[in-house]
């Protein structure tokens, strides 16, 4: 093989000897810029045929440590790190694909690709993925898992997303086989069950801490509810897409906003998690009435969602919309309209709420006509800057990899009310505003018709979250300026049993993802059904 990246794809260990002088130098000069680090590198490979890459002398230094003859030094690693913002939000994201199947929607703006599951392109990063690895759950997750793991990330901590249009229509023995396989690959070995293979996972190297699905609004029911935990379920991804039911009967969507309601309603008081789907520039829409759907998100209790992903219409070739433009029955918005758009959504986004994504990553060259802008959200970020505004959703206030002083945080209440219940976001700020953790505190007024026993009467904490690059479970972060593992998932947990107290409640349920159990254990939490559950002492 000509290349050195090839090469050490089948045997990383005869690097050993320029990757110890690499790390030797590296140790030496720990004020290295990245053009500096590049020459050392370049350097030091100036007797191979190729160029050690960051990739190659992570993977060969971890070998290295694994075998005993380094001793693993992680910030090291992370000077070394590719795509850091990778795992800045405190959690290693692993993205897998359900296979091609039926969708039950009749959508006229989701693209149809007979390679891939509804509404993905066979070109999209994440689909070329999956289909490499033949829509394999087990294959995906170890891929991914090795990729974040070569380039510098800390893998302990996984938050699985299943994407692939509803999940709620694919069969259950699918779902549970898919799950289950997904398990296996954070576990390393292969469970006979789903139950052995969450019971595993609860002490696993690879801990599963959150786990995502996509559906529709009118797949959630009391029985999907209960199915959903089981799996292990812990974030839903809600595809409301409009809040106007003229527009969702034009666009052939199959659902109300009644049925968004609802669905918002029940897994809200189930303790999930809820990221809405929301499409401004659909057929029948135009910015103002975009503009009154997204301030109805927040001004009706029955709607305000944790997490949105505001993704604007893309006009496709494989899409029945494809015609309506044809016909001159439909137009997208042009750039300027669109960026004005998603700055005034930004600004009216509640400090609760995080915008996950401003704009879909669709491949330009699917795109016939409109917006190609993939860097919509910085492009909307430099307008608000200029103009002197700032978005204060989650995502732009997070610490990332900023420095933080854990004494000097100060801890914020704010409460608003859902359709059935005052909801409490607890946040740990720094001094000028950036958030280093929070924590998603549900009190309901009545229990709901779900009849999940383990959580009735009970307060219900739905997220639990700290923000920072991710460390391995267990190490300490007092050594350095992080807010992983300082302390803070505990005193927002004290906090919220405070409030709970107050509030006259004696029990509080956690929604726990798998990999975090026994982190609840170890504060008096006790697993019932699906869910972390503690008496609380008025006292």
């Amino acid at each position: 093989m000509n290349s050195l990246k090839s090469r050490l794809v089948t045997d990383v260990s005869i690097y050993a000897k320029p990757v110890m002088e690499i790390i030797r130098d590296l140790q030496n000069q720990p004020m290295l810029d990245e053009k500096q680090l590049g020459a050392l590198l370049r350097r030091h490979s100036r007797d191979y045929s190729g160029v050690f890459s960051k990739n190659l002398i992570i993977r060969t230094y971890r070998y290295l440590c694994d075998n005993g003859e380094l001793q693993l030094d992680p910030k090291l690693v992370q000077r070394l790190r590719m795509k850091p913002t990778r795992t800045i939000s405190g959690v290693a994201p692993v993205t897998v694909l359900t296979k091609p199947y039926p969708c039950p929607g009749k959508c006229i703006f989701c693209p149809t690709d007979a390679r891939m599951p509804k509404s993905y392109l066979s070109d999209e990063p994440g689909a070329m993925r999956a289909e490499q690895h033949e829509f394999d759950p087990f294959d995906q997750t170890s891929a991914r898992i090795t990729t974040l793991r070569d380039n510098g990330h800390e893998v302990d901590k996984i938050e699985l997303l299943i994407l692939g249009g509803t999940w709620s229509s694919y069969p259950r023995d699918y779902q549970e086989w898919f799950v289950k396989r997904c398990f296996d690959a954070m576990n390393g070995k292969e469970a006979d069950s789903l139950q052995q293979a969450q019971l595993w996972n609860e002490s696993a190297w690879h801990r599963n801490v959150g786990l995502v699905i996509e559906t529709r609004p009118d797949h959630i029911n009391a029985s999907e509810i209960a199915w959903l935990r089981n799996l292990g379920v812990t974030k839903v991804q809600l595809g409301a897409q409009s809040l106007h039911d003229s527009i969702l009967d034009l666009n052939k969507r199959g659902h109300s906003l009644s049925d968004t309601k609802m669905a918002m309603r029940s897994l809200r008081a189930a303790g999930f998690k809820i990221v809405l789907h929301w499409m401004p520039n659909l057929l029948g829409s135009t910015p103002d009435i975009d503009r009154s759907d997204y301030d109805l998100l927040w001004s009706d209790k029955s709607l305000r969602p944790d997490e949105i992903k505001i993704y604007p219409c893309s006009l496709l070739a494989n899409a029945d919309l494809y015609e309506y433009w044809q016909r001159g029955e439909y137009q997208p918005y042009s750039d300027d309209v669109l960026i004005e758009l998603v700055a005034a959504c930004k600004l009216k986004t509640p400090a609760y709420c995080r915008i996950n994504r401003v704009y879909r990553d669709i491949p330009a060259p699917n795109i016939v006509v409109g917006s190609t802008l993939s860097n919509l959200r910085q492009v909307v970020q430099k307008k608000l800057q200029e103009r002197g505004q700032r978005c204060g959703c989650i995502r732009c206030r997070e610490v990332r990899g900023t420095d933080v002083l854990a004494d000097k945080l100060s801890l914020e209440d704010l409460v608003y009310q859902s359709s059935a219940s005052e909801e409490h976001f607890l946040s740990l700020n720094t001094e000028d505003g950036h958030l280093a953790g929070y924590l998603r505190l549900s009190l309901p007024w009545s229990d709901s018709d779900l009849n999940i026993r383990e959580i009735s009467g009970a307060a219900l904490v739905r997220e639990l979250h700290v923000y920072g690059s991710a460390l391995p479970i267990g190490k300490n972060g007092a050594c350095r300026r992080t807010a992983q593992h300082r302390g803070l998932g505990k005193r927002l947990m004290h906090e919220a049993e405070q409030v709970v107290v107050q509030s006259g409640y004696n029990l509080m349920a956690v929604i726990a993802s798998i990999g975090t159990r026994e982190y609840y254990r170890a504060r008096g939490y006790k697993l019932s059904g699906t869910y972390m559950v503690k008496k609380l002492s008025q006292n």
